[in-house]
């Protein structure tokens, strides 16, 4: 494997700054009566057009299409299906040996394709598939399932896979000029265990037709490197229970970045029957990044009254409003991340109650970043990836240092 700046990111943490709100309103609330409720399923995930302020909703067995004050607009029906999760490839691809039952079909993603003008909404049933549904209606497009690469992850869970859909950033075009298939998604998934059949992190193609062969194909691969990292099976047979959860997924400037959560293998015994501690991460890389050496990641955490907050549960990029940016001294224009924490570091599945709400600026993570991988390059600290190496290796001072760390190099193009 080719060791550059992929394989750097620091031990201590960058600590968020904790939000403060008033404990009684300062006025009186706004009168609304928006309200969605559902008896019969469990809501996953919900994505807002940034558009038209259309709200879709993933549950169990079901995808939402409501109004931007939240009348129900749409429905489809996503399940349940005949499945087994032993079953790979899919029973609907080739006869499987394991006795099929009637499976609800969790949502796991749901993103907005701008530029095909469709809904990608992944499922639980079928090792991962996907169905692409048309955007004014929810009709479904399509639902590539006959190859190894539309199968994301088998793991069953709704909280463990995040994307970002790229290629369609222009805000300011006619959105009918948009042309299919310029997409690319970016997305990391936990994989319970199966690094033969899935990636943990990886960029696909979304071409026009969606019934294509080439739907969700690897943006490139070649004899010896793609657009993809896998957990090593090394990695698996000593920690069993390790996994990569992907918690929220964005995009700013040119950089894609995720908010993980990770076995940490330096608390967690190799044994399964152990205690199990997880830390957060927030993995970044280059957009433009075909072979994943940008890929950087780096711990994440806040503190309160001497307590560590390290279980990251959800978290939003935006732009501060006016007060917002003045109490904190930002521009209107920055990207800031509001990510919201469980206390400790264990309980993952079942976190504790108490949280915080902790503020970061994107400027704030990539300059301790770019601090980080300067130092390895001074050869001071250790790649701290053991997950991917099997080993903690040391940082080596580069000869031509002066030259890797010119800001073009380290991507820092919009500097």
């Amino acid at each position: 494997m080719k060791l550059s700046l992929s394989l750097t990111f620091c031990f201590s943490f960058l600590w968020g700054t904790i939000m403060m709100f008033p404990t009684t309103p300062t006025g009186p609330p706004p009168e609304t009566d928006f309200s969605f409720r559902v008896k019969d399923t469990s809501l996953t995930h919900l994505t807002v057009h940034r558009r038209t302020g259309e709200v879709f909703v993933g549950a169990v067995n079901r995808v939402y299409k409501l109004s931007s004050n939240l009348t129900e607009l749409r429905s489809h029906q996503t399940g349940p299906m005949e499945d087994n999760a032993k079953c790979y490839p899919p029973p609907n691809v080739r006869a499987c040996v394991h006795k099929l039952e009637a499976s609800d079909n969790v949502n796991k993603l749901l993103l907005v394709d701008y530029a095909g003008n469709r809904l990608v909404a992944c499922g639980s049933i079928w090792q991962g598939v996907c169905q692409f549904l048309r955007l004014d209606d929810l009709f479904k497009l399509g639902e590539p399932h006959s190859r190894k690469e539309h199968y994301l992850s088998g793991a069953r869970e709704a909280d463990g896979m995040a994307g970002v859909v790229v290629g369609d950033d222009d805000n300011s075009g006619d959105p009918k000029k948009k042309k299919k298939g310029d997409s690319r998604l970016f997305i990391g998934a936990a994989i319970d265990g199966k690094s033969e059949y899935f990636p943990t992190l990886s960029s696909r193609k979304l071409v026009e037709d969606e019934d294509s062969v080439s739907m969700f194909s690897l943006v490139y691969q070649d004899e010896f490197v793609s657009s993809q990292i896998k957990i090593p099976s090394d990695t698996l047979s000593l920690y069993p229970a390790f996994d990569i959860y992907y918690v929220y997924g964005f995009s700013s400037r040119t950089y894609i970045y995720f908010l993980t959560l990770q076995l940490d293998t330096q608390l967690t015994q190799m044994d399964a029957s152990g205690e199990k501690f997880f830390t957060s991460k927030i993995v970044r890389m280059c957009s433009n990044d075909t072979e994943f050496y940008s890929y950087v990641e780096f711990p994440l955490g806040c503190t309160k009254d001497g307590a560590e907050y390290r279980l990251v549960q959800a978290a939003y990029k935006h732009r501060p409003g006016k007060a917002l940016a003045q109490a904190l001294g930002l521009s209107e224009d920055e990207d800031v991340l509001f990510v919201v924490f469980s206390q400790g570091q264990k309980n993952r599945s079942n976190p504790p109650r108490e949280t915080v709400l902790c503020l970061f600026t994107l400027h704030q993570i990539n300059l301790a970043m770019r601090e980080r991988i300067k130092s390895c390059y001074r050869g001071e600290g250790k790649l701290s990836l053991p997950w991917l190496l099997n080993k903690e290796l040391p940082c080596i001072n580069t000869v031509s240092s002066k030259r890797l760390l010119n800001k073009k190099e380290l991507g820092y193009r919009h500097k």
